[in-house]
């Protein structure tokens, strides 16, 4: 057994090393806020994973998140004749790494039952291996009285919901109802379910994405398919692991997935203006008006259904600077459909740009 841990040490310590740059993730910070890139569900070999858990420290670093949650499985351990059962070994394995990479580590496991209530995520625990219990609301409860942060994960996921469509039945409205489900993955790994966004919002809910990655994150998105990694964005007061967790607790989200952005619109629509920047007309002809709109995020915005007389769509590439003619025969508000910022059930955020 010492000769496969040393192995695996030897792996992971080699493969650190390709982490010395880490990439610059263009978001903007929401006033009052900082605005941090986070993962919380990811799996290593002390469940269903292929990794050791300094790699997921690596990715993370790499890839320019602020925090990541290692939540390997309790109830499903397919390694166990290899590696022997520690719910709490991830975390205590990377704890120091970690911090010597600057990335919050969010000490959480995935509590792994059949439908209902499906899988959940136990965030800022202090003891994973306090979650074995034979009854799913008990090990729930007893996350609770850690003080964790419960995310109900990939709520349409068709190995458990074969239409792919979330559904609320009589154990998560009891959950709900006794404050013990806190956010819901509105993305997971590869696909989104729409009609989280109406329940975050019913029952005031963190809308979250993760990767729930198992193997490689690089291997897994990769552009043109996927643009970015999956984050939740989580809006905290300063960057901290209190901070995060009182954020995620007041909701303070928004998922970033696929070159989408999904929550609630009082962070939806600062964050879209936090990201551009208007500028003044330049130029004018008898005819039409000029002026630049700039995006300095990492997303490029398609905005659509624009107004009679004016363009009726206008793309704004990430990190550019996109000209604008508008015809002097326009006089009303420029407003506009943003396609890949949801508010709702397939409801895009609408806006008016001020010129």
């Amino acid at each position: 057994m010492k000769k496969i841990l040393i192995f695996f040490l030897l792996i992971a310590t080699v493969s650190l090393t390709g982490f010395s740059q880490r990439k610059i993730v263009n978001l903007p910070d929401l006033p009052g806020y900082i605005t941090l890139k986070c993962d919380f569900h990811s799996h290593t070999v002390f469940s269903d994973g292929n990794v050791w858990p300094t790699i997921r420290i690596g990715e993370a670093f790499r890839d320019g998140l602020d925090a990541i949650a290692i939540t390997d499985h309790i109830e499903y351990q397919p390694h166990k004749d290899q590696i022997p059962t520690n719910h709490n070994a991830a975390y205590e394995i990377v704890r120091n790494l970690a911090k010597e990479y600057n990335i919050i580590l969010v000490h959480g496991a995935e509590i792994t039952r059949d439908m209902p209530p499906g899988h959940l995520n136990a965030l800022f625990i202090t003891d994973a291996n306090a979650l074995v219990k034979d009854s799913v609301y008990d090990a729930i409860s007893a996350a609770a009285k850690q003080g964790a942060f419960i995310q109900w994960n990939h709520p349409g996921w068709r190995s458990q919901e074969p239409d792919g469509i979330p559904k609320l039945y009589n154990i998560h409205k009891r959950l709900l109802a006794n404050g013990l489900i806190h956010g819901i993955e509105f993305y997971n790994d590869g696909e989104y379910y729409p009609n989280i966004l109406e329940w975050c919002r019913e029952y005031k809910l963190a809308v979250m994405a993760n990767s729930d990655v198992h193997g490689i994150i690089s291997e897994r998105y990769r552009e043109p398919e996927f643009t970015n990694r999956p984050m939740t964005l989580v809006f905290a007061k300063e960057r901290t692991e209190e901070a995060l967790k009182e954020a995620l607790f007041a909701g303070r989200t928004l998922a970033y997935f696929r070159d989408m952005i999904a929550g609630k619109e009082e962070f939806a629509r600062p964050f879209f203006f936090q990201c551009i920047n208007v500028g003044k007309r330049y130029h004018e002809t008898a005819r039409n008006y000029y002026f630049d709109i700039t995006n300095n995020s990492d997303i490029t915005f398609y905005l659509e259904n624009g107004p009679k007389g004016a363009p009726s769509s206008i793309t704004l590439n990430a990190r550019s600077v996109t000209r604008i003619v508008l015809s002097k025969t326009f006089t009303g508000p420029l407003s506009y459909d943003v396609r890949n910022v949801l508010i709702g059930t397939d409801k895009p955020l609408k806006i008016e740009l001020k010129y």
